[in-house]
């Protein structure tokens, strides 16, 4: 059985640049931030003011309420202020200056117990302690989505193997470098559970990371590893969901309502990190890529490091960056100034010597239908960005507009070169907005 979804496309992957490049750990030196809102919730509270000195592991931020996450530092040194400071889509962030000294001095880490004598609830509180967010780029608190209302109703937990996105390879050095986590991530996960199956959901093209993984699971009877067609999103939740399970959710459901708990390859592995060695999310796997950068590269990089400093350790530029962005070419964020910090849920650095969305010149549509037969939603591209055009929010509504997953398949496709994913992403904010105010 194939494990896909309808729709999609088969972008260039880009993978090869460093997908055989093994996990690299990076030192900063010099001012590391980290701002406060890091996650989907409430910014956190800071605990530290300037002129503490702080250590490696240390809470520096206090969860402000259930949706919301604490933070830790990520080096030792000196707190030299508290206050705003620019983060990659541009916003300016209340943030945690620090000073690493470069001794990288530890705290005491945290409290934790053996696994079986810990209940439900006191593995759900490590997680919320140690500061884990979804690190696949959304950010949720992770502690809030292994909360559902009742978890007897929870059947399948699925570890997002996917990294359908292109030129990212960090989930794919994980899985190869350190696969046991994974698995022993998972099965904690599952722990929470008493009726949920577990499932590594694995792209085909990663067939070195399946055979790992089977290996390591082969007398598991709650874990199936399950291959999936390469095909881009594959790796977005709801499709997902549906490759795996055939389940169906919508925009007005939570993988939960389906019986389903999703979490993503670093994020499970922090999950392992936290409950059974006791280690807060300080740091995380960016992949640094493109035919702009000198020497691609997959790092294990302290939070708060600046993007600036991360190109300079993959050599810098070899060529001139016509484009870069933070994440892939598909959801990813374009830059304009590469001081800004890496946090919890940055997953890669892309610099390319060609801005093909610039250099692109739309033009009018041509009814050819493409968008539609690529949308993994269903959904009729080419008229929702029309009326997102005339800011018609009650028929962007009614055609489901709500249920676009911001992929950018149609765009991709796109003969006339149409922005049809960003007018409807822009349509899509407008309107949530204005759901959630009413």
């Amino acid at each position: 059985m194939q494990f896909s979804f309808k729709g999609g496309v088969h972008p260039f992957d880009g993978k090869a640049m460093s997908k055989d490049k093994p996990l690299q750990e990076v030192l900063p030196e010099g001012e590391m931030v980290f701002p406060l809102s890091q996650h989907i919730g409430k910014p956190a509270i800071p605990i530290v003011k300037k002129g503490d000195r702080v250590l490696m592991g240390q809470k520096i931020a206090e969860a402000d309420g259930f949706v919301s996450s604490p933070i830790y530092a990520s080096v030792s040194g000196t707190v030299t202020g508290i206050e705003k400071r620019l983060v990659l889509t541009g916003d300016m962030v209340q943030s945690i200056i620090l000073e690493n000294d470069g001794m990288y001095e530890e705290a005491p880490r945290l409290p934790i117990k053996p696994i079986a004598e810990m209940s439900r609830g006191e593995v759900i509180n490590v997680i919320r302690e140690a500061g884990i967010v979804g690190m696949g780029g959304a950010g949720f608190p992770t502690h809030v989505k292994l909360s559902p209302k009742n978890p007897d109703k929870i059947y399948y937990v699925i570890a997002n193997c996917a990294e359908c996105e292109p030129y990212l390879t960090s989930d794919y050095r994980r899985m190869i470098e350190e696969p046991e986590k994974l698995v022993n991530g998972l099965k904690i996960m599952l722990a929470l559970y008493d009726h949920a199956e577990g499932i590594l959901a694995v792209e085909d093209n990663k067939p070195d990371c399946i055979r790992k993984l089977k290996e390591l699971t082969i007398d598991e009877a709650r874990i199936s590893v399950k291959e999936l067609k390469t095909k881009y999103p594959q790796g977005s939740e709801r499709q997902l969901i549906y490759a795996t399970t055939r389940r169906a959710i919508n925009s007005s459901m939570l993988p939960a309502d389906a019986g389903c708990i999703v979490n993503n390859v670093d994020t499970i592995c922090a999950i392992y990190n936290a409950v059974i060695e006791g280690r807060p999310l300080i740091r995380r796997i960016i992949t640094v890529t493109g035919d702009a950068v000198r020497f691609p590269q997959n790092y294990i990089v302290p939070c708060g490091m600046s993007y600036a400093a991360l190109l300079e350790e993959a050599g810098g530029f070899k060529k001139e960056a016509a484009k870069i962005i933070s994440g892939g070419p598909m959801m990813g964020f374009s830059l304009y100034d590469l001081n800004v910090p890496t946090t919890k849920t940055s997953s890669a650095l892309l610099c390319l010597t060609q801005d093909a969305v610039a250099e692109a010149k739309p033009t009018a549509c041509i009814n050819c239908g493409r968008c539609v037969e690529v949308c993994p939603s269903r959904l009729l591209p080419n008229r929702l960005m029309d009326v997102s055009l005339r800011n018609d929010e009650e028929r962007f509504l009614s055609l489901e507009g709500l249920e676009c997953v911001e992929c950018g398949s149609c765009s991709y496709v796109c003969p006339a070169k149409r922005q049809l994913a960003q007018s409807i992403k822009t349509m899509r904010k407008l309107a949530l907005s204005h759901k959630k105010k009413s």
